[in-house]
């Protein structure tokens, strides 16, 4: 039994870990300055708009609007202050403002789907969004995404960075994804968020709460685990 939280790099079921999954022990390299000093998603300093993905500057996304917040902490519980966590994700209609996305449902053009900000002394996070659609992605026979949104996290250098997935309460896409699936069974409920009804601004948005721990036994499920 494993007591690791995070997904197998070969996880057969999703189908494009077989073909990028190592077939051979790794080799550690040292780090160089470039690699501890590497570049960040976006240029200039973070700014309090950068949290706010649900304007362009001219007008709102279309889409249920939500507000996702939540704290870092660390192996100890401690709250992980000055944190750069960055996201990305699909708009209200599942489809991602990206080349590549072929998916036939409509771009917002007021919704970019990426967003930064910086914890405080808390650990504490906090965007607004809007609550991102399913999508089909071609990995079976009607495979469709659980409604998600990334998540990344810096640390201190570029070679610590640390991704993963937030989730939604009883979506029923659940027990049909892959990806979900590859996780642990007994983790799985850290990468989904819980309704926050004091969170919710009234006749605004719907509050959503995802805390984030980096390592230890109560660790979030990483994507690329430290």
């Amino acid at each position: 039994m494993t007591t690791s939280p995070h997904p197998p790099l070969l996880s057969p079921g999703y189908k494009s870990t077989v073909l990028r999954a190592p077939r051979q022990q790794p080799i550690l390299l040292p780090h160089s300055l470039g690699e501890l000093t590497g570049p960040v998603l976006g240029e200039g300093p973070v700014v309090a708009g950068d949290a706010d993905l649900s304007v362009d500057g001219t007008a709102e996304a279309q889409g249920q609007r939500i507000i996702v917040h939540g704290q870092v902490r660390d192996a100890a519980g401690r709250p992980v202050a000055d944190q750069l966590v960055e996201v990305w994700q699909a708009n209200a209609a599942g489809r991602y403002l990206h080349k590549w996305d072929r998916h036939d449902a409509p771009l917002d053009p007021h919704f970019a789907g990426v967003g930064r900000t910086m914890t405080d002394a808390q650990g504490r996070y906090r965007f607004v969004t809007v609550r991102p659609g399913a999508y089909p992605w071609g990995n079976h026979p009607n495979a469709w995404r659980p409604a998600h949104i990334h998540f990344s996290l810096f640390g201190r250098a570029f070679t610590q960075r640390l991704v993963t997935q937030m989730y939604f309460p009883d979506d029923p896409l659940f027990a049909y994804d892959p990806i979900y699936n590859s996780v642990p069974e007994f983790a799985r409920d850290r990468l989904v968020s819980a309704f926050d009804l004091s969170a919710t601004v009234e006749s605004w948005a719907l509050g959503f709460r995802f805390d984030i721990v980096l390592s230890g036994d109560s660790a979030t499920p990483m994507e690329t685990p430290a």
